[in-house]
């Protein structure tokens, strides 16, 4: 491993630390810390760290993990830009995270920052960096939606104004059921295969956003977390949590690579939800709060 590289694995960490530190002060249930190691001659090697907070009073499941992973041959998932690449050895490291909250009325977070680093015969290490975050709610309020893009976009503003809208464009793309036609919520940023500007100023990019997730969501978990609800939000709202199951398992990049490489299944699907459920033809009423969802808030739309 090389210095960056090992300094990128101390803002990882640190990062990791940050955000299960602030989420068990506010849920006030201790993370279960989870540290693994990949067995000789496994196709992966490597280690990480996996937090994992379940049946706390706000957080029904919150997991953050954190991976630093090594192998032969570069999975398709991860040279789809990159074919030069293909089959060479590498290096991958990063956090993803993603919290499903107890109440409807708060929504469920993504967010992930990584490194990946590949190395062809005689050269040196070619490394580039992806992640972002984005929010999914069961119910809409213009205010939280706006609030959230637009931490994204201070986060984003010093490396050029173009890259809040370039991002969270490419973010609607991708956090998009196809076979639904439906986008996962109400989006966020997204960035992959990025290297501009070289190792320093992309490193500094991954950083902002990761380090801005803590304002973008915790502001809108304070606002909703002692709403009162019922059956029927809750209903909605595991009904919607089947959504999120069909985009990880179908379309997700990062689950998709995590299982081609021979990843731990246990840290990939850490990001399901512990109860989902999906009915046939389900209609919601005309002008209700479940309606609103689909009408107002999961069209693309600019939220600043």
């Amino acid at each position: 491993m090389t210095p960056v590289q090992h300094q990128v694995r101390a803002y990882l960490l640190a990062l990791q630390q940050d955000i299960t530190r602030r989420i068990q002060e506010l849920d006030g249930t201790p993370f279960v810390v989870d540290p693994w190691e990949k067995a000789p001659g496994e196709a992966l090697q490597g280690s990480g760290l996996t937090k994992i907070l379940e049946g706390g009073p706000l957080f029904e499941r919150a997991g953050c993990g954190f991976s630093h992973v090594s192998g032969a041959r570069l999975p398709p998932s991860a040279t789809q830009h990159r074919p030069e690449l293909a089959g060479a050895p590498f290096e991958a490291m990063g956090v993803s995270l993603v919290f499903h909250p107890r109440n409807p009325y708060v929504p469920t977070v993504h967010m992930n920052v990584r490194m990946l680093a590949a190395t062809l015969p005689g050269q040196a290490p070619v490394c580039w960096f992806g992640g972002g975050m984005d929010l999914t709610p069961y119910y809409g309020f213009e205010e939280d939606a706006q609030h959230f893009h637009r931490s994204c976009q201070s986060a984003l503003a010093p490396f050029g104004a173009d890259k809040y809208p370039r991002f969270k464009t490419w973010c609607d793309e991708y956090f998009y059921l196809k076979h639904r036609d439906e986008q996962r919520g109400i989006g966020g940023v997204f960035f992959d295969d990025f290297s501009e500007g070289g190792f320093e100023q992309s490193f500094a990019l991954m950083q902002a956003l990761g380090s801005s997730f803590v304002q973008a969501y915790l502001p809108i978990v304070e606002r909703r977390k002692d709403a009162a609800y019922g059956a029927r939000e809750r209903e909605f709202q595991l009904y919607r949590r089947g959504r999120y199951v069909e985009f990880n398992l179908v379309w997700d990049r990062g689950t998709h690579f995590g299982l081609q490489s021979g990843g731990r299944t246990e840290s990939i699907l850490l990001s399901m939800p512990p109860q989902a459920n999906w009915s046939y033809r389900r209609a919601e009423a005309p002008g209700s709060p479940e309606q609103r969802l689909y009408t107002d808030f999961l069209p693309r739309r600019d939220w600043v």
